[in-house]
């Protein structure tokens, strides 16, 4: 009897053992990578205040307990998303000396009061700066052509004026063109010069972390080589390259130097490089802004993404793993 007991209880172990359930990231072992230049609108999921003025001598803002940053979710009790919805409840307002301004400061939502004030020609303002969408350029990372999910950038959007990162909605990435490079220069990051076609959509957003911007690409995959995901273990110092755009809308190769590989699992700042590219160095004094994203090749792996420039020395920059963009894209 009690070695039945036994045998019962081993079974139910190892029944117990066969149903714990299994975590395996979806993400494929071979992708495509990036390189293209893209221009990206991000949609706040917020009215967000980035700076405030005088209006006859008086702060409306201040006087009320808004600063940079707090996101207006609503205006006298209605719901508001953007600017436009914004504006239509304070014109309809019949009290503009009384707002009720509901609004986020971090994770917690407030009520105050703000009194507009008129102008000598009776125009009512707010004494607000407000933004409720961030556009810019950037590069695509890689696409996944299983999961039909894209990463970019590498690292998260910042709204400058408030230095926060962008809470979003929602957004879109699309066709951008180079149009000339501002070069770098030690303690002066350069930057890409491009335009854009917003009309021309490759996807849609749906995520803006430390690791870089997501969605799905929603776009015919374009037919080009797929690169096995390289791991931690696959990566090592030396030779490797980065595909990026510098002129048009051409993905180059250009080779830089693997310095140092940093394996510390909250870093952004996974690999220490440096442009060794003449033609690269020539055009642009080495990173610059916009090549965020910049897929990094090595041994005919996928390994990474440019992040950051070293101001202090241009010709050098930080890549992320790609394997946790990839991770990321799927949290």
């Amino acid at each position: 009897m009690f070695f039945k007991k036994i045998k019962n209880t081993i079974f139910l172990l190892f029944l117990t053992t066969l149903i714990i359930p299994t975590y395996v990231l979806a993400y494929s072992d071979r992708i495509v990578a990036g390189g293209e230049n893209i221009g990206i609108e991000l949609n706040s999921s917020g009215i967000i205040i980035v700076g405030t003025y005088e209006v006859n001598g008086i702060n409306p803002a201040k006087e009320s307990g808004l600063q940079n940053g707090d996101k207006i979710i609503k205006i006298n009790n209605n719901n508001v998303s953007n600017i436009k919805e914004m504006l239509n409840v304070i014109e309809g307002s019949l009290d503009k000396n009384n707002l009720s301004v509901t609004y986020l400061r971090g994770n917690k939502e407030n009520i105050t009061t703000l009194k507009l004030n008129k102008t000598d020609d009776n125009i009512y303002k707010t004494g607000l700066y407000v933004k409720d969408s961030i556009t810019g350029v950037g590069t695509l990372t890689y696409i996944d052509p299983n999961t039909k999910l894209f990463g970019a950038l590498g690292h998260e959007i910042i709204e400058k004026n408030t230095g926060q990162k962008l809470e979003i909605k929602n957004g879109k990435i699309y066709s951008s063109t180079v149009t000339g490079v501002t070069r770098s220069s030690i303690g002066n990051p350069g930057e890409k010069n491009a335009t854009y076609d917003s009309s021309n959509i490759f996807g849609n957003i749906f995520e803006n972390t430390t690791k870089g911007i997501f969605g799905n690409y929603t776009s015919s995959i374009p037919n080009k080589k797929l690169y096995e995901v390289g791991k931690e273990d696959n990566i090592k110092t030396g030779e490797a390259s980065i595909f990026t755009v510098i002129d048009g809308d051409q993905v180059e190769e250009f080779t830089i130097n693997i310095l140092k590989i940093n394996t510390n699992n909250n870093a952004s700042k996974n690999i220490l490089f440096e442009v060794t590219d003449k033609r690269l160095l020539d055009t642009t004094g080495g990173v610059v802004q916009g090549m965020s994203g910049s897929p990094i090749i090595q041994d005919n792996y996928i390994i990474g993404a440019v992040t950051h420039v070293v101001v202090d020395d241009p010709t050098k920059g930080y890549g992320i793993f790609i394997t946790k963009m990839l991770e990321e894209a799927e949290n």
